[in-house]
Parts: C-alpha cells; sequence; structure tokens
C-alpha cells in the first residue's frame, strides 16, 4: 500500500477498462488517483473501489471533446496539488471500422479530437505540474495498428499514430532538461468493450484481462526506464 504513497496520479479513461484497472492498482499501492472520464456515475463506482481498498482517490469528470475541459481540469489540480506524478492516458475511441474511402467525417473529427487532438492538450496543460514532481511519469497506451496500418482500421490508426509521435517527441524535447520520463504502452489483445466492439465474435476468455496490463503499468512506474520508452503487454506479468 505504501509503494507510491504520497504521490498524485490522474488517469484518463478511468471509469471501465484498462484505465479503470490502472486506477484502481495505482490506488492499492498509495497513490492518490485522480479519475476521469465523461460517466460520472462510472467514475463514482471506480472511486468506490478503491477508498473499499483502502486507497484514495477523487473524480474529476472530463468529456475530452470539450474545448476548454482539460484546461478546467488542469486548473483544478494545481488547485489543490503542488504537483503531478504520474499520468496515465487510457482514454481513447474507437470509430467505425470501414475502408479509407468510406470514413465518416464526424467520427473521424471525433476520434481525431480525443485520441489525438486531446494528447496535445494534456501535454500543455499538465507540463508544468509534471515538471514539478521530482519522478514524474507519463504513460500513453497506444495500439499495434498506429505503427502497423491495418485495412479497415485507418480512422483509428491515424488518431493513435500521431498521438505516438506526440508523446514521442515530448520525450525526446524533455529528457535531458527534466526529470520526466515518458513511455508508451501497447497493451496488447485484452478484455475490454473496445476490443468486443472491434472482435463481436472473439471469446472474452480467450484475452487477458485488464487487470494484467494495470499491473504491468505500475511495475512500469516503479522502474528507472529511458524516456522514451516502448513496450507491448503480451501476457500477464
Amino acid at each position: 500500500m505504501t509503494q507510491f504513497a504520497g504521490q498524485v496520479a490522474l488517469v484518463t479513461g478511468a471509469s471501465k477498462g484498462i484505465g479503470a484497472a490502472v486506477a484502481e492498482a495505482l490506488g492499492a499501492v498509495g497513490a492518490h488517483v485522480i479519475l476521469t472520464a465523461r460517466d460520472t456515475g462510472k467514475l463514482e463506482a471506480v472511486e468506490q473501489r478503491i477508498f473499499d481498498a483502502g486507497g484514495a482517490a477523487t473524480i474529476a469528470p472530463v468529456d475530452l471533446t470539450e474545448a476548454d475541459s482539460i484546461a478546467r481540469l488542469a486548473n483544478a489540480v494545481a488547485g489543490r496539488w503542488p504537483a503531478l506524478d504520474i499520468m496515465v492516458h487510457a482514454a481513447a475511441v474507437l470509430p467505425e471500422l470501414t475502408g479509407v474511402a468510406d470514413i465518416d467525417q464526424v467520427a473521424l473529427t471525433r476520434a481525431l479530437t480525443v485520441n489525438l487532438l486531446s494528447v496535445q492538450a494534456l501535454i500543455a496543460r499538465f507540463d508544468p505540474l509534471l515538471r514539478k514532481s521530482g519522478d514524474a511519469r507519463l504513460i500513453h497506451l497506444t495500439t499495434s495498428v498506429a505503427t502497423q496500418p491495418r485495412a479497415f482500421w485507418g480512422a483509428y490508426a491515424a488518431s493513435k499514430a500521431g498521438a505516438e509521435v506526440l508523446f514521442d517527441c515530448y520525450a525526446q524535447e524533455t529528457r535531458n532538461i527534466s526529470k520526466l520520463r515518458v513511455a508508451i504502452v501497447d497493451p496488447g489483445a485484452t478484455r475490454t468493450d473496445m476490443r468486443a466492439r472491434a472482435y463481436p465474435g472473439e471469446d472474452p476468455a480467450s484475452v487477458k484481462p485488464p487487470q494484467d496490463v494495470a499491473e504491468r503499468i505500475v511495475a512500469l512506474l516503479g522502474e528507472q526506464f529511458a524516456s522514451p520508452h516502448r513496450e507491448r503487454v503480451n501476457h500477464a506479468s
């Protein structure tokens, strides 16, 4: 319970799936976890599970498609805590899988807003708080199609590839002038709602649960990894 005692962690997409599992795992090792997502009810459920396990958490409902939401979140965090030690960016949306010529522009715009534009906004708004930490770590959850494009995944892959580039560049820009370290983690095949939408015929039991990914992420956060760091979580740690 005390490994990350005194540290403040922000987890996006914390209402379900990998984000929720990471938030609960961080709470279990002593971090105060700030939970962000759109669904207040689901955030409250995650918060309660952290409380029940003896941890500490604060919910901060945020819609990443709203222009000023990230700025408001950063101001609220800065008003309560002097620094941010950990950020795990798990929030993402999966647009309909379709050929590039048939991509719906509204769906593409939403995917780019959540999966790419919000990344730059998060970096810009939380950079000052991360730099105030003595051991800041920033983890971005990605996907294999960002670097290995696949037919019909164009909209999602393009948005996630752009996000990877931003995080990689940010890591290079900060590694020699701050203590901030950045890791880009591909969780691999994991039992999530997004996975079920993409592979409706797949047996959920055939892929690992989100808790396996969360276990690896918490372990990584405790390591002195070089920035930028990349890895894929293929199975349970």
